[in-house]
Parts: structure tokens; C-alpha cells; sequence
């Protein structure tokens, strides 16, 4: 259902790895890392979300649906279109979540995994839990959405809002206007507020899905576990809510590791921390 836009390094005959961006974030979080993985030999694909970018559906009468099975199914059909049988997925934020839901479901199709702040499968009946106050206060954003107002004001102010969002994630990056104003051009995407509100809401339960995705997500709810060989990472100034290792470490059940990467690190790891990055996904693929 989707035209998808991405960029693409390396040999052709290489062994393929799909890195997946998070929100709000573009494929412009792994500039540094792609290069590297593509001097290694590795076919890499950078693919643009729904609501992302270039990326575009094919037609105006589909659902502007931001489930995280949908989002997983777009990897599934990107995978097949480009008649790649199994890759290696990496991601973070979105992306890490993304890469998860399809190594989960369908393992027979992921060589290995390399997921920042590790196991992020949840559901609806999941995200009714009330959580403590301090961590409430990190999901504001999420909140905001819920209103019209927030609808509105992520219309008219999505490119502060995504700086915002950025400073918090990453409070120690020092990112210039121009880092951030290349990957903010992806948020102008015409499905961009529907496909961001209808995330967040979905979460919530204020928002339904579609009847296409309901068997995913029904198996997604019971927090199935990955077998695949996984390399889950953190960095150790992360501003974003992200869960402790310990409390999903039991979720990977096939080879694994875990890896904290300090020096003032934030979310958006692949760009803050290429080097560490892209070694993960390179020893992932040697688990």
C-alpha cells in the first residue's frame, strides 16, 4: 500500500541490513553508520516510514493507520517487493520497536537483530496500566496528542516540536541547525500529523486499528519472545522513557547480548554513536 522511499549503499550481492529510523527522526540518523556497514560489504536499505519523507500511499482512501503491526507489516512488504528472503534489522525508538514486532512474528525472515533500549513490544490493554508520576511526566507528549489540540499544534509547530523532543531525548548532543533541519524536511510528509497522532492514541486505546492487523497484534499482546540472535543497546543519557535492561532481558531467548554506550549518549544512539552502532550490528550478525 505504500510507494516507500529509501536510500541504498553497498553491494548489490551483500548481506542485506535494514535500518529503521525512529519519531521524529529520519533515515538521516544512520549517515554515518550506512557508509560504514557498506565498506564492510553489507547491502544496506535505509527505508523512509509511512509518514515519512519521500514515502508515500498509494492511495488516498487507505487508513493513515500507526499501528506498530501495520509498521512491521511495511517492513515485511518492502522486504518482499525487493525479494530479500532475511536481512539483519537495527533500529531505534519506532524503528527498534519495528524491528522487534518483525523478529518476533517472523524470525524466519531476520538474520539478526540490533534493538536500542531493547524489548518495546507492548499492546493496548498493556497501555492502559497507570504508571508512576515521574514516568507519566516523560510520556507529556503522548497526552498532548490525545487532544485536538494537540492534533493542531503538532500541525503548526512540528518542526519545534521535533527539537523539542530531540533536546529532551538527547540532552548532552550538541546537534547544529543544519543537522536538525536536513531531518526535520521528513516531517513535512502530507500523512505525517495522521500517521504521529494515530500512533500515540493507538497506544491509548483512544484510537482503533485495522481488522487486517488484529491477529498480529492479538499475538503481539502476549509479549511473544525473540529468537533471533540480538544485540540490544542503551545509551547512558538517554532522556526518553526507555524500560532497564533487566526488565527485558528474558524476552531475548536466542544468543544476546547488551551493550551501554557512555560518554553523554542519548536516543538517537545510531547518530550520536556510529561507531558503537555500527559495531553491533556488525557483531550481532557474528553471535
Amino acid at each position: 500500500m505504500l510507494d516507500v522511499a529509501y536510500a541504498e549503499l553497498g553491494p548489490a550481492d551483500g548481506p542485506v541490513v535494514i535500518l529503521l529510523h525512529g519519531w521524529p527522526y529520519d533515515i538521516h540518523s544512520y549517515e554515518r553508520v550506512a557508509p560504514m556497514l557498506a565498506a564492510k560489504g553489507y547491502r544496506v536499505l535505509v527505508p523512509y516510514a509511512r509518514g515519512y519523507g519521500d514515502t508515500r500511499f498509494l492511495s488516498a482512501k487507505t487508513m493513515r493507520n500507526a499501528e506498530p503491526a501495520a509498521l512491521a507489516q511495511d517492513v515485511i512488504d518492502f522486504m518482499d517487493a525487493l525479494k530479500i528472503p532475511r536481512a539483519e534489522l537495527a533500529g531505534f525508538d519506532w524503528g527498534a520497536r519495528t524491528a522487534d514486532i518483525v523478529a518476533a512474528l517472523w524470525p524466519e525472515r531476520v538474520r539478526a537483530l540490533v534493538s536500542v533500549s531493547g524489548y518495546l513490544i507492548g499492546s493496548q490493554a498493556s497501555g492502559k496500566t497507570p504508571l508512576p508520576p515521574s514516568a507519566e511526566l516523560q510520556w507529556w507528549y503522548q497526552y498532548y496528542f490525545a487532544t485536538d489540540r494537540g492534533r493542531d499544534g503538532y500541525a503548526k509547530y512540528r518542526h519545534d516540536f521535533a527539537r523539542l523532543i530531540w533536546k529532551l531525548a538527547s540532552p548532552q548532543w550538541t546537534f547544529d541547525e543544519a543537522t536538525f533541519a536536513r531531518s526535520a524536511a521528513a516531517l513535512d510528509n502530507p500523512d505525517q500529523v495522521a500517521i504521529v497522532i494515530h500512533n500515540y492514541r493507538w497506544r491509548l486505546g483512544l484510537a482503533q486499528g485495522e481488522p487486517r492487523y488484529a491477529a498480529l497484534e492479538k499475538r503481539l499482546a502476549a509479549f511473544p519472545s525473540i529468537t533471533v540472535p540480538t544485540i540490544t543497546m542503551e545509551g547512558d543519557a538517554n532522556g526518553a522513557p526507555h524500560p532497564p535492561e533487566a526488565a527485558y532481558a528474558k524476552r531475548f531467548t536466542g544468543k544476546y547480548a547488551y551493550r551501554l554506550i557512555t560518554g553523554g549518549i542519548g536516543h538517537n544512539l545510531p547518530q550520536e554513536a556510529p561507531q558503537a552502532f555500527t559495531q553491533a550490528v556488525i557483531d550481532a550478525d557474528h553471535l
